[in-house]
């Protein structure tokens, strides 16, 4: 069996053949560019049909990771910030008319933490958080092998629990999310009300870049990657007293440098989290690599449809 994945990104969209032990057989992908509706869905369609094609593949089913939110129900968009003109549109209905096979789509938060726990690292962990820290921050809950869903099958937004009262506005109305302190951009903010307008490097900033000059001794580099950690640790730590979850699994772009900030987060849980076993929760990086919300997208569909919205744990 093979689900063709989309992962659909507010710049970017993925398509590819996911077998069923999680290997992406072939993939695609071109901008979103927030284009018209139609015509993505038509690029989208073409797209699932060559990486079949180059797979030597048929499509078993449509499984969908979409940014912003959805309705897993219904297969509608929200009113998702990248994809104006999108809101309202049934994609999973669009597919299933396209391919006449099932299609499900989840938040790509929830595609990621159903991949990790079926196929990635995550496996044999019954409570189960997966984070995501890049441009912003999202995630994804496991619990007893259910998918954690909030009233009307809300997303939980790790991103907008707010960790600094008196910090910077962010885009949910609130000020000193998570969000606004822990992120790639985040970083960039911080560093540039630290170095003169004239500083060299000021020019293409980064969390990226601010990374690489940490690790190479740069002192405002360094400043800003132990405020990053310090950041992280504080929100990780909340999730660990409020859920006191078997593992933590961390991915996105700032975590691909997470040996700068893993021994400070671990710090900041110790000092804090006295009245959990906190030290009973792993911090674990995600370990499905490039392909991960391909993966996880079509896990969407193996979730929905092939074990009863439930994963073996």
């Amino acid at each position: 069996m093979t689900i063709g994945a989309v992962d659909i990104g507010g710049t970017k969209i993925a398509v590819g053949m996911v077998d069923e032990g999680g290997n992406v057989l072939s993939k695609a992908e071109f901008p979103s560019d927030g284009g018209d509706y139609g015509g993505c869905v038509d690029l989208i369609g073409r797209e699932l049909r060559e990486t079949a094609r180059a797979a030597a593949v048929e499509i078993s089913g449509i499984g969908i990771g979409s940014t912003g939110p959805v309705n897993p129900f219904t297969g509608e968009f929200g009113a998702v910030d990248f994809l104006p003109g999108w809101h309202g549109r049934n994609i999973v209905e669009d597919l299933e008319r396209l391919f006449h096979v099932q299609a499900a789509m989840e938040n790509d938060a929830d595609a990621a933490v159903l991949g990790e726990a079926a196929w990635g690292i995550g496996k044999n962990k019954p409570k189960l958080i997966y984070v995501t820290i890049g441009t912003g921050i999202g995630g994804g809950m496991v619990l007893d092998g259910h998918l954690y869903r909030g009233v009307d099958g809300a997303h939980p937004e790790f991103g907008h629990h707010v960790i600094d009262p008196s910090g910077p506005v962010c885009s949910c109305g609130f000020r000193g999310c998570w969000e606004s302190l822990a992120t790639g951009p985040a970083m960039v903010a911080w560093v540039e009300t630290q170095i003169p307008l004239n500083h060299p490097r000021r020019q293409d900033l980064t969390g990226r870049r601010i990374c690489e000059l940490a690790q190479q001794g740069e002192d405002w580099a360094c400043a800003a990657v132990e405020r990053e950690a310090h950041y992280l640790g504080l929100g990780i730590a909340n999730l660990i007293s409020l859920f006191t979850p078997d593992a933590i699994v961390l991915g996105g772009s700032v975590m691909k440098s997470a040996s700068l900030f893993l021994d400070r987060i671990r710090q900041v849980i110790a000092s804090g989290c006295k009245f959990v076993p906190y030290e009973k929760t792993e911090l674990l990086l995600a370990s499905l690599g490039e392909d991960a919300n391909l993966i996880g997208a079509a896990r969407v569909w193996h979730f929905r449809f092939g074990q009863g919205t439930k994963i073996s744990v």
